[in-house]
């Protein structure tokens, strides 16, 4: 007997929910972009509020500008002059906050880290501030998963630590 898998795009209102819930819930999701995609396996929450470690702590700049728009774009940035880092904004537009997308799960291969991810992808700044819920060729799917995950904190933060927001599947 063969199932059949039927996916169903994420819309706005999944995105628009607190930070956190939604970096747990997008763990057995599929993101696809372009011919390539994979199951996500690891995420990490970032919000404004109390939380140093994330990019709109300190308020709107040129680079964060995507993380107070609207929830279900995308927010790219580099860091140490040679990575990507993918991000989807959530909660209403205004909020800085976003979850990074730490870890992918291809046919094949595993990429964790941000970083790997990106790379592999081929994600890079011109992918930055896409409306994942219209978008024809990078958005985010449902395929009924639901992964066990452990909370854990933060990788390479040196602020904020104390949150448990990083989120991984357990196999």
């Amino acid at each position: 007997m063969v199932h059949k898998v039927t996916m169903r795009r994420l819309d706005r209102s999944f995105f628009l929910r607190p930070t956190v819930q939604v970096a747990q819930d997008l763990l057995g999701k599929r993101l696809v972009f372009q011919k390539l995609s994979g199951i996500i396996t690891e995420t990490e929450a970032y919000h404004q509020d109390n939380d140093p470690a994330c990019h709109a702590y300190r308020g709107k700049t040129p680079r964060n500008t995507p993380m107070f728009g609207p929830a279900g774009h995308s927010y790219v940035y580099f860091i140490y002059g040679m990575y990507y880092c993918l991000n989807i904004v959530t909660e209403p537009e205004g909020i800085g906050a976003a979850v990074l997308i730490r870890g992918l799960k291809t046919e094949t291969t595993l990429l964790n880290g941000p970083g790997k991810l990106c790379r592999h992808l081929m994600i890079t700044k011109a992918h930055n501030a896409i409306d994942l819920i219209t978008s024809d060729d990078f958005y985010v799917c449902d395929e009924g998963l639901t992964p066990h995950f452990i909370a854990t904190p933060r990788i390479g933060i040196r602020h904020g630590t104390d949150k448990l927001w990083r989120f991984v599947t357990q196999s």
